[in-house]
C-alpha cells in the first residue's frame, strides 16, 4: 500500500481518501482443506508480519465465535478463511512459524484464535500502540485515518458474519482491515521508538499475549441492563431464573440471548412479580408475538423464583470479592489508606501529563487501589515494587510508577 494523496477541503484540513478495496482485488474465501493448503505454502513463502483480524456474530450467535479469519503477509496477498468450514487453523499457525502477528486489539481476537488452534509467537498490537502514544481515538478507523491518510468505512462491523454466502461488501470490508495493519504497524512502531517507548508496547504486546482467559464470571445474571432498578430479593430471583433459562435456551438455538428474550422484559417480570401466566401476558414486554409464544417457559421459570425460601434467596448486592471496599467508605474504615488514594491520584495523574499516557495504561486502577488499601505502612518502595509485579504490572509501569507511590504513601498522615 501507497502513502495517499490527500485533498484538501475549503479550510485546507487534509481530507482523508476514501479506501474502498484491498489493492490486489478481494480474494476468493478459503473454505476447503485444499484451499487451506495452499494458502499454509503461500504464507510460509511470504516475508515479514503477519495481519491478523477475525469477524464474529456476537448480535446474533450464542457466545463469541469467530465465523471468518482474516491474514495478509507480504508474498502471500490476503486470505479470507471461512472459520465455519475450516475450524482448525493449526497448519496454518505451523506455517507461520515465529512471525509476528498484526492485530488492532489482540485482546479481543486472541480467544478466538486460540479456538482456532492458532498461537501466535509474537505480537504487535495497533490500538494498543496508539493508547501509549497518548492519542485520543484508538478505533481502527480512526488511527488509519491519522497515521495512513485513508478513511475507513467500519459500518459492516456489526453484521451477522455467521451468513453464509458472505456478501461481497462484507468481503471487502474484511480484506480492508487487514489491508492497512502492516503500513499501520510500521508507522506506530517509528513513533513508538522516536517517543522513546518502544520498550513499553513490546513488554504491554507480550503481557496480552500471553494473557490466560478471563475467569468466568460470578453471577452473570446480575449484569443484566436495569437490573439495578430491582431492590428486593424476591424480584432479583425472578431476574437470575429468568436470565439462566434464556441462556440455556440460547445455548441450544445457539443465538444471542437477547434476542431469545430481552432484558427490558426480565426487569420487568421481576418488578410485576406475576402471580400466573394471564399476568405476565398483561406486563407490556411480554406482548409482542414471539414472547408472548414461549411466555409459558419463562412463567415457570418465575414460578420457581416465587417458590423459593427466604435463605435461598439472592443477595440484594454481589459478592465484594478479595479486593477493598468502595473508596468512598475508606475514611471511615481505614483512614490512612483513603489519604493514600488521595494522595496516590495525584501522582499518578502528574504522570500522565508527563509522559501522555492514559492512567489505565500507567497502572492498573485496580492494582494502583489495592496497593493503597493493602500498604503495611512501612514497606516502602521495595513493597510496592513487590506488590505491583504480583498484581501483573510489567516492568516499566512499575519502574515509573513505584517510586512515585512510595513518596505518596510517605507523605499523608
Amino acid at each position: 500500500m501507497t502513502e495517499p494523496t490527500l485533498a484538501s477541503s475549503e479550510d485546507d484540513a487534509p481530507t482523508p481518501i476514501p479506501l474502498t478495496e484491498p489493492a490486489d482485488g478481494v480474494p476468493d474465501v478459503v473454505d476447503t482443506p485444499e484451499a487451506l493448503a495452499e494458502v499454509c505454502q503461500a504464507f510460509a513463502a511470504g516475508t515479514g508480519p503477519v495481519a491478523a483480524d477475525a469477524e464474529r456474530a456476537s448480535g446474533f450467535r450464542y457466545g463469541q465465535t469467530t465465523y471468518l479469519a482474516q491474514f495478509k503477509r507480504k508474498g502471500a496477498g490476503i486470505a479470507l478463511i471461512d472459520t465455519a468450514a475450516l475450524p482448525d487453523l493449526s497448519s496454518l499457525s505451523d506455517a507461520l512459524g515465529d512471525a509476528e502477528w498484526v492485530f488492532h486489539a489482540a485482546s479481543q481476537d486472541l480467544p478466538g484464535m486460540r479456538e482456532l488452534k492458532m498461537t501466535p509467537a509474537k505480537v504487535f498490537d495497533t490500538e494498543l500502540g496508539a493508547r501509549l502514544l497518548g492519542w485520543p481515538k484508538v478505533g481502527l478507523a480512526a488511527v488509519v485515518e491519522r497515521e495512513l491518510g485513508f478513511a475507513l468505512a467500519k459500518e459492516h462491523s456489526a453484521q451477522d458474519w455467521s451468513t453464509r454466502p458472505l456478501p461481497h461488501e462484507w468481503l471487502v470490508y474484511a480484506a480492508l482491515d487487514v489491508e492497512v495493519l502492516l503500513d499501520l504497524r510500521d508507522g506506530l512502531a517509528a513513533h513508538l521508538e522516536a517517543a522513546g517507548k518502544h520498550d513499553w508496547a513490546m513488554q504491554e504486546f507480550e503481557a496480552v499475549r500471553l494473557a490466560p482467559p478471563p475467569e468466568p464470571r460470578e453471577d452473570p445474571w446480575r449484569r443484566t441492563s436495569g437490573s439495578h432498578h430491582v431492590r428486593d430479593q424476591r424480584g432479583l430471583a425472578i431476574v437470575k431464573a429468568l436470565w439462566e433459562s434464556r441462556d440455556r435456551e440460547a445455548r441450544r438455538r445457539d443465538t444471542s440471548p437477547g434476542r431469545v428474550l430481552r432484558d427490558q422484559a426480565i426487569v420487568a417480570a421481576a418488578q410485576a412479580k406475576p402471580a400466573s401466566l394471564e399476568a405476565l401476558l398483561q406486563v407490556r414486554e411480554f406482548q409482542s408475538k414471539g414472547t408472548r409464544r414461549r411466555a409459558g417457559q419463562w412463567y415457570k421459570a418465575i414460578e420457581r423464583a416465587m417458590q423459593l425460601d427466604e435463605k435461598s434467596l439472592p443477595a440484594r448486592r454481589a459478592p465484594q470479592g478479595d479486593g477493598p471496599p468502595q473508596p468512598r467508605v475508606w475514611k471511615d474504615k481505614r483512614p490512612e489508606a483513603a489519604a493514600r488514594l488521595v494522595a496516590a491520584r495525584e501522582r499518578i495523574a502528574a504522570l500522565v501529563e508527563t509522559h501522555d499516557v492514559p492512567a489505565e495504561n500507567l497502572l492498573q486502577p485496580d492494582a494502583m487501589r489495592r496497593a493503597c488499601w493493602e500498604y503495611p505502612g512501612d514497606g516502602g518502595e521495595a513493597w510496592i515494587r513487590e506488590f505491583l509485579a504480583g498484581r501483573g504490572a510489567r516492568q516499566w509501569q512499575i519502574d515509573l510508577t513505584a517510586p512515585q507511590l512510595a513518596e505518596a504513601f510517605a507523605a499523608p498522615e
